[in-house]
C-alpha cells in the first residue's frame, strides 16, 4: 500500500465541515461526526487499556475489538455502508460466555476498580455505553447496519466481564456496592 496520509492537515475543515468516506462534506458537530468521535475515544481507550500488562487471550480480543471499531467507524462515515460482519455480536456473546464460566456470580452491583487494568476497561464500558446511546439516536435518523447496535451493546457487556476477569487476573476483588453500609463521613 502506498502513502494514503502524505500530509496530515488539508484545510478543508477549517469551514467547521469535514469529509465523509462517500466524499460529501458535513457539519463537524452533525450527529454522524459525533458517533464516529464516540467509536474513534471507545477505540482510543482500548489502546490506553491495552498499553497495560494483559492476560495474552485479553490482549488478542481487544485488539480484534480495535479493527472492528475502525470497522464501525467506517460504516458510520459512509452512509448505507456495511464493514462489520452481521455474525460479529455473536462471536463477542461466545468470548463473554467463556470469560464468564471462571467468574464468581455476581449477587450485587460492582463498583468500577479493582486493579488498574480493570477500572480501565471499567472506563472504556463506559464510554461504550454513550457510543451506545450516540449510535441509536443516529440509527433513529439514519439507519446504520443491523449489525451496529447488537455489536455495540454486546461489546459493552463484553468489557464489563473483562474487567471483572482482569481483577481476577490480578488477584484482586471486584469493588461491591454496599448497599446497606452505615453513614461515613467523607472527611477524614
Amino acid at each position: 500500500m502506498g502513502n494514503r496520509l502524505s500530509k496530515i492537515y488539508t484545510r478543508t475543515g477549517d469551514d467547521g465541515t469535514t469529509g465523509l468516506g462517500d466524499g460529501s462534506r458535513i457539519e463537524k458537530d452533525s450527529l454522524r461526526v459525533e458517533a464516529m468521535g464516540c467509536v474513534d475515544e471507545l477505540n482510543a481507550a482500548l489502546g490506553v487499556l491495552l498499553a497495560e500488562a494483559l492476560p495474552e487471550q485479553i490482549t488478542h480480543y481487544l485488539i480484534q475489538i480495535q479493527h472492528d471499531l475502525f470497522d464501525l467507524g467506517g460504516e458510520i462515515s459512509i452512509p448505507n455502508f456495511q464493514l462489520l460482519p452481521p455474525n460479529r455480536a455473536q462471536e463477542l456473546e461466545q468470548v463473554l460466555d467463556m470469560l464468564n464460566t471462571n467468574l464468581p456470580p455476581l449477587k450485587e452491583f460492582i463498583l468500577p476498580g479493582g486493579s488498574r487494568p480493570a477500572a480501565l476497561c471499567h472506563l472504556a464500558r463506559t464510554i461504550c455505553r454513550r457510543t451506545e446511546r450516540v449510535l441509536l439516536t443516529l440509527h433513529r435518523q439514519h439507519p446504520t447496519s443491523p449489525a451496529t447496535l447488537p455489536y455495540i451493546n454486546r461489546l459493552s457487556d463484553l468489557l464489563f466481564v473483562i474487567a471483572r476477569h482482569l481483577n481476577q487476573a490480578t488477584g484482586q476483588s471486584d469493588v461491591l456496592w454496599q448497599r446497606h453500609r452505615a453513614e461515613t463521613n467523607i472527611k477524614k
